[in-house]
C-alpha cells in the first residue's frame, strides 16, 4: 500500500487551486477529505472536512459516485492520496497548496 501512495509522489494528477475549494464544496456528493495525521486535524481543520490519514488509506471504504477533494498541509500528502484513490476507482481531486493556503474558516486549533 505504501509503495503504491508513494509512486505517485511527484504526478501531475489533477488539482485545484485553494480558491476554488468553496465553490467545489456546494457540488452534489463532494466531500472534503483531509488526509493529516489525527492530531494535526484536532489542531485545526476545514469544518466540512472528514478525516481520512493518508497513513490509513488503504482502509478507506467511500462511495465511487462521490467526488472526493483531498486536502493536507501543503499540497504533497493530498496528491498522493488523489493518485492512490483515483487507481482504485474513487473520484478524487487534488488542492493545491492545502491549509497553507487556506485562508477561510478552521475549526479546533491553529492550522
Amino acid at each position: 500500500m505504501f509503495k503504491q501512495i508513494f509512486s505517485g509522489m511527484f504526478s501531475t494528477g489533477e488539482a485545484i487551486p485553494i480558491s476554488a475549494l468553496e465553490q467545489t464544496l456546494t457540488e452534489n456528493n463532494t466531500i472534503l477529505l483531509d488526509v493529516r495525521e489525527e492530531d494535526e486535524f484536532i489542531n485545526g481543520h476545514i469544518p466540512q472536512a472528514k478525516n481520512m490519514p493518508l497513513s490509513q488509506l488503504d482502509s478507506f471504504k467511500g462511495n465511487k459516485d462521490t467526488h472526493y477533494v483531498i486536502i493536507c498541509q501543503s499540497g504533497m500528502r493530498s496528491q498522493r492520496a488523489t493518485d492512490f484513490l483515483k487507481e482504485k476507482g474513487y473520484q478524487a481531486t487534488n488542492i493545491q497548496g492545502g491549509m497553507n493556503a487556506w485562508n477561510g474558516p478552521i475549526k479546533g486549533g491553529k492550522k
